[in-house]
Formats: structure tokens, sequence, C-alpha cells
């Protein structure tokens, strides 16, 4: 099973519309929002939101050997306008496994084994195409040289950080404290209009 796969395969909790997928102490604070939209620009209610990261230790809670439940990811729903909303924690970098024959890979080419800090996005909806994405952040160190070549200009994000300390315990964290705020609206195509950009593609 790929490292992907057994993300996607862990149990999650089901969450509501700002609700949180991470536990208190796990990393900075950050509140994510947006919009699930077909190609016109129609919202999509009821699309299923799958999403994961890291916390401020770069690891997943799949890597703690103690943990009792599932941590920093979670599944929600899109509302009726389309809309999403949920807190979660700032991802930071982390390093690929290295050791082996990987590390030695690694070594040959003078590359470093660090993937930029990401936050993983898995929609699904009737009568469209999964989307399986991934959010980066403006300014992280390591988004020229993802170590496993992610990145993609469309799937960077600005982060905003939020210094109204009013605003924070107004979205539901525990702390008055400033935190990051990341929009992101995702559009889904159907099979028909997926079908049809591939085929653009090989053509173009």
């Amino acid at each position: 099973m790929t490292s992907f796969a057994k993300h996607l395969s862990q149990p999650r909790n089901g969450f509501a519309n700002g609700e949180s997928i991470a536990s208190e102490g796990k990393g900075d604070y950050m509140f994510v929002e947006g919009r699930v939209l077909d190609t016109k620009g129609n919202p999509i209610a009821g699309a299923i939101i799958d999403t994961w990261e890291s916390d401020n230790n770069g690891l997943y809670d799949v890597q703690y050997s103690d943990r009792e439940k599932p941590d920093c990811r979670g599944r929600l729903m899109s509302a009726d306008d389309g809309s999403y909303s949920f807190r979660a924690v700032v991802p930071v970098p982390y390093p690929v496994p290295s050791d082996g024959p990987i590390g030695g890979l690694f070594k040959r080419l003078g590359r470093h084994p660090y993937r930029p800090a990401h936050l993983h996005i898995v929609i699904e909806a009737p009568g469209f195409e999964k989307l399986i994405t991934a959010l980066f952040f403006e300014g992280d160190p390591y988004l020229t040289s993802d170590a496993v070549f992610g990145v993609r200009t469309s799937l960077i994000v600005k982060p905003e950080i939020v210094t109204d300390e009013n605003k924070t315990m107004a979205r539901g964290f525990a702390q008055r404290k400033p935190h990051t705020y990341v929009k992101k609206d995702f559009v889904l195509a159907t099979p028909e209009e997926g079908a049809e950009a591939r085929k653009a593609s090989k053509h173009a």
C-alpha cells in the first residue's frame, strides 16, 4: 500500500463545518475555508471532503505508536451553497524516509529529503470526478525543491496572518492568539468534462 493510500484508508472523524480536525497543542492555529464548485461556478452541495496534515513535529497521526484516535485528519461535507470550513494547525516541512536505497539516491543527486508543508485534500461528489490534491504555502523554503516533485503553482496558496484575537475566538479556537487564514475554492469536473480535458491535453 502506498503512503497516500495508507493515509486515505485511515479511520477519520466526521466534523461539522467550522470544527477542528486537530487536537489542542498540535501546532499553530489555522482556519481554512472556501467553496466547492462545478466548472460553471455553481455550488456543489454535499461534497465529501477528506483532509489530513502533519502536526508541528512534521509527523502524521499514524506515525505515533501511542495514538488513541485520528488526529490532524477529518471528513466534512460542503453546505448547500458549496461552502466548507474547518480549523486545523499550520503544517510544517518534513523529511521523507531517506535511509537505504532512497537515501543513496538523494545523495547521488545532491538533493535533500524534505517535503514542503502541505495540506491534503480529497473531494468526492455524485456526478463528478474525484479530486485528489494538496495545498502548499507561499514562502515555504522547499517549494522549488520538493523531494517528490509534488508542487504545482496552482496549488500554492498565500496564507494570511490574522492578528485580531477576537476573530480567533469567534472562529472557535481555544486560545486568544493570532492564527493563519487560508481561503481556497475547489472546482470539480464531470466525467465527460474530465475526459475532454485529458483528450485536449494529449493533442496540445
